[in-house]
């Protein structure tokens, strides 16, 4: 099944700016759904495990309608850029990895320099300025590259998943909140939440 799918200019609406890792996120959903011959996800038809939690994702999310939510985005946050979308119906299975060079470096060695200034606040207003110029250019390349440049593609097996479940909730003994019941800790002999057993946080 295939269908029109969601603009770039959708997807920097949804995510809130325009970034090289957002075109990204959203080459990779366009060409695994064309590879797929998948339409955009309304139940949990298509799945995708992402294995990073940057701006691509939230391509992903727009153009494939893969959420959190729904059950078929699946976070495994390893640090990686790749994105695996699995077609239950049809038993198939798409890796996308992105390739080591880095992409801006590639495109435009000067927009990289200057992001490093920019990110570290040492920019001049000028240099703000033409950073944002090259950047734009950066992901105008970025959306019309093919594909096989900016990442690793392959078929895989497919480790399907089982769909989305709904778990009892129980009450956490130290905060009192409510709580799914796969996600709470024993502590003492008792439940409690994940931030009451002092585990949360960002693995940073």
């Amino acid at each position: 099944m295939t269908q029109s799918i969601k603009s770039y200019d959708e997807a920097v609406a949804f995510h809130g700016h325009a970034c090289p890792g957002l075109a990204l996120g959203y080459r990779a959903a366009e060409y695994a759904m064309d590879a797929l011959r998948a339409g955009r996800s309304d139940d949990e038809e298509l799945v995708c495990i992402v294995e990073n939690d940057a701006c691509g994702v939230d391509a992903i999310q727009l153009v494939a309608g893969c959420s959190v939510g729904k059950g078929n985005l699946i976070l495994q946050d390893f640090g990686k850029h790749a994105y695996t979308f699995i077609d239950r119906k049809y038993n198939r299975a798409i890796r996308l990895v992105q390739r080591p060079e880095p992409v801006v470096q590639r495109i435009d060695p000067v927009a990289s320099a200057l992001r490093e200034k920019v990110m570290a606040g040492t920019a001049t207003p000028a240099e703000q300025m033409e950073f944002h110029e090259r950047q734009a250019g950066v992901i105008d390349t970025i959306l019309r590259m093919p594909v096989e440049e900016l990442f690793l593609v392959g078929e895989v097996k497919p480790e399907i998943p089982v769909r989305a479940k709904i778990f009892a909730s129980v009450q956490c003994a130290s905060c009192g909140e409510m709580v799914a019941e796969h996600r709470a800790r024993v502590r003492d002999g008792k439940f409690v939440c994940i931030p009451c057993a002092g585990e949360y946080g960002r693995g940073w």
